[in-house]
């Protein structure tokens, strides 16, 4: 049963991360579809709002982490006097449930209690329907059914200008009108796929008319392995691995063809685009995670690994279960991939 308003001054706690925040996009714009003269405030972190900064009709209170115990002091100060009708709190980790008790709300939306994981139910006064074996969207979603907004298909409204997308049509115009957009680093080393492996899909797609990009943030990590797969590369590919700004790469991926991706936020930000993803999954599950409007083109050796893992399916497991391995990304075959681009190059007549 949904909660009874009036909403008209609405605030959304989810910090990060870019995928996560993405996939939030959506469920706020419904919102604001249909309750389209409340007030939206959005708390956020200091990285993601980098790429939300200009979202139509959403006000953004960013939440710096690295700030520490301040963090908090400064949120609490920046609701001084302010009281909202809900709070939809959005995110389970322990930080997140640190704002949202200083969030001065009449009503705290959280999660269901099989989600509500690092006492989240504790700093919530109402939770969402619990559903089985959801993406992470589709949990995002609820917390819109929870205030009346009827069942949506995603959408979204990303705020770029045109100056960003100035600056991505100069880069890939000289390339042609077949790109493939490599963005090959997760968060961790261990969910990326191997370099040399990359740089085959990479030749393959050359062959196939295609020109290639590697993109990716400037950490050593993205820098090292963008290096790696260029020198293993028998074609050339342009490399804007630290070249670029959130909102510059968000259009980047707007005018690519096919994008292949492990999990990793830059294959979310190709779906709110529309651009095909083929997403590499060894850990995590990627019918809870993976690029949710492209989940058929996901090359996974998850489910496998959870079974030998653990002896059973994902069904009969807690939703979101991960594998444990530093290796499992090997055990996704250039085969495998290549079979699924000439796939996604012939349904989406690319």
């Amino acid at each position: 049963m949904s909660l009874q308003g009036p909403f008209n001054d609405i605030c959304i706690l989810r910090l990060s991360a870019i995928g996560d925040v993405c996939h939030a996009v959506s469920t706020v714009q419904a919102i604001q579809r249909h309750y389209p003269n409340a007030k939206i405030t959005w708390v956020v972190g200091k990285i993601e709002a980098m790429l939300l900064a200009g979202l139509p009709g959403v006000e953004l209170v960013v939440f710096d982490k690295k700030q520490g115990k301040a963090a908090y002091l400064s949120l609490k100060e920046h609701f001084k006097g302010r009281k909202f009708d809900v709070l939809l709190h959005m995110q389970v980790a322990l930080r997140a449930n640190l704002a949202a008790r200083v969030i001065p709300a009449k009503v705290k939306v959280g999660f269901d209690w099989n989600r509500a994981k690092e006492g989240h139910f504790l700093f919530t006064n109402h939770r969402i329907a619990a559903e089985k074996e959801a993406h992470v969207l589709e949990g995002f979603r609820g917390f819109a059914k929870a205030i009346g907004v009827p069942h949506y298909e995603p959408s979204w409204q990303m705020p770029v200008t045109q100056e960003d997308r100035d600056f991505a049509e100069e880069i890939l115009s000289p390339l042609g009108d077949k790109v493939l957009v490599v963005s090959p680093a997760a968060s961790k080393a261990e969910r990326n796929w191997l370099p040399e492996r990359y740089a085959e899909i990479a030749d393959y797609a050359v062959q196939q008319g295609f020109s290639v990009v590697i993109t990716g943030g400037p950490t050593e990590l993205e820098v090292t392995l963008a290096k790696q797969i260029e020198n293993a590369m028998k074609s050339t590919a342009l490399n804007l691995v630290g070249k670029t700004n959130l909102k510059q790469l968000l259009c980047v991926l707007e005018n690519a063809s096919l994008v292949i991706a492990p999990d990793t936020g830059p294959a979310h930000m190709a779906v709110t685009m529309g651009t095909p993803v083929i997403g590499l999954y060894a850990h995590s599950n990627p019918a809870r995670t993976g690029p949710y409007l492209y989940q058929d083109y996901v090359v996974e050796v998850y489910h496998q690994n959870l079974k030998k893992q653990t002896g059973k399916t994902a069904t009969q497991l807690p939703w979101g279960t991960r594998v444990k391995g530093k290796d499992l990304m090997q055990q996704i075959s250039v085969d495998s991939v290549k079979e699924m681009f000439d796939r996604v190059v012939n349904e989406k007549a690319l």
